[in-house]
């Protein structure tokens, strides 16, 4: 009989070793992301509406959420790789962050609709004042890292307080303003927190992290695209439909492909500055990864005209969140290997992306197009890496 995995209710909670061989994400982890694609979906279904719908002021509620979901996400991530004592304590408060998550991905229309929401707010504040109760764990199990751990907690208790406050405010355009305001106090925290003492992640686990989440993301924009594709299927199939299905395969794949064309962990084990880098640069790149899915789930609207916006709109929604992605990752690539030139190519690639939203005369034309200047990206890629690579047979 296989032997059961024992887990203890509760252990110290001291750091983990950052150069721990064979450290690889848990299945909780992998749990973890699952749920919380589960906000970034309904985030992406309301920005997918408000493009088909030509709203484009819909992107600032998309982008006030994500940033909810992100942020959440990203410092449970990064508290996991230096602490998790996988005990039962730890395993209970990630599920409460994961029953956050699920909260907020509930408030999501309203937050559109209204630019408030109640829902939102209690369930990021669940996700917010758990990790509170983590950073309060770590402080008492790692003494070298105690005053790190206690910054940690009180700044984020600190910034919540501002959030759950921010209730009370009605007026739309001061909305945004505290939004902005908050948005800056809780990217302030880690900077506040990590002086004098460097929490111990693990640079291989990180990676891993960021990695396995852009697939997850990229799993959500097939399925929004799928879903899209299936209700369109109703009314018959056209050239436009196709050409929208075709080009969206190629930017999917393209995108993937893209991502994963090298290796970005000397962007996590360098200099903490490359690490605030390349941890706040992956907002855009998963947030531009989920936009491309609501575009592309929009552009089946207006193939089978059941959107009022115009093919120009949606074109430029698409090309835009793709321009995004390529010129972030340019930058990351370029920070990595300390020269500007390394973006070069993904800029000239954005570049060439919208264009061909521009000029397509169709929507299909212009997801197909976008399509084919990614996939020519990426032969141009393996092209001139074939002579790197030694043949199978050698």
């Amino acid at each position: 009989m296989s032997p059961t995995n024992t887990v203890p209710l509760r252990r110290l909670m001291g750091p983990r070793d950052p150069h721990e061989p064979h450290r690889v994400a848990t299945p909780l982890e992998l749990f973890f992301d699952l749920v919380f694609v589960v906000a970034i979906a309904s985030a992406a279904a309301q920005w997918h509406h408000g493009i088909a719908e030509g709203h484009a002021a819909d992107l600032v509620g998309f982008l006030l959420a994500f940033f909810a979901i992100w942020w959440a996400w990203m410092n449970y991530t990064w508290f996991a790789s230096a602490y998790d004592c996988d005990d039962v304590v730890y395993r209970l408060l990630t599920f409460v962050i994961m029953t956050g998550s699920l909260m907020l991905a509930a408030g999501i229309p309203d937050l559109f609709d209204d630019g408030q929401s109640g829902l939102v707010v209690s369930g990021y504040a669940v996700m917010r004042l758990a990790m509170v109760g983590f950073w309060l764990r770590a402080a008492a199990g790692d003494a070298a890292g105690r005053a790190t751990a206690l910054r940690y907690a009180a700044g984020i208790a600190l910034v919540q307080m501002f959030w759950i406050g921010r209730l009370l405010v009605d007026d739309r355009r001061w909305l945004y303003a505290t939004f902005a305001i908050g948005i800056i106090l809780e990217l302030l925290v880690p900077l506040f927190a990590e002086r004098g003492h460097r929490t111990p992640h693990h640079p291989h686990h990180i990676t891993e992290r960021y990695a396995l989440f852009t697939i997850i993301v990229l799993g959500e924009v097939v399925l929004a695209a799928v879903l899209a594709v299936q209700g369109a299927l109703e009314s018959g199939v056209t050239g436009d439909l196709l050409a929208v299905i075709v080009g969206g395969l190629l930017v999917v794949y393209s995108l993937w492909w893209i991502y994963f064309k090298r290796d970005h962990l000397e962007l996590f084990e360098g200099p903490l500055r490359h690490n605030f880098v390349a941890g706040y640069g992956h907002f855009a790149v998963f947030a531009s990864v989920a936009a491309t899915g609501a575009a592309l789930a929009a552009a089946v609207d207006v193939a089978t005209h059941e959107a009022h916006a115009s093919t120009r709109l949606v074109g430029l929604a698409l090309a835009g969140a793709i321009a995004i992605y390529l010129t972030v990752l340019g930058v990351l690539h370029a920070v990595a290997d300390g020269r500007a030139s390394s973006a070069t190519s993904a800029l000239v690639t954005a570049g060439l992306v919208v264009v061909a939203a521009l000029v397509g005369p169709s929507i299909g034309a212009s997801v197909l197009l976008i399509g084919l200047v990614l996939a020519a990206a990426v032969a141009q890629f393996v092209w001139s890496g074939r002579d790197l690579v030694p043949a199978l047979d050698e």
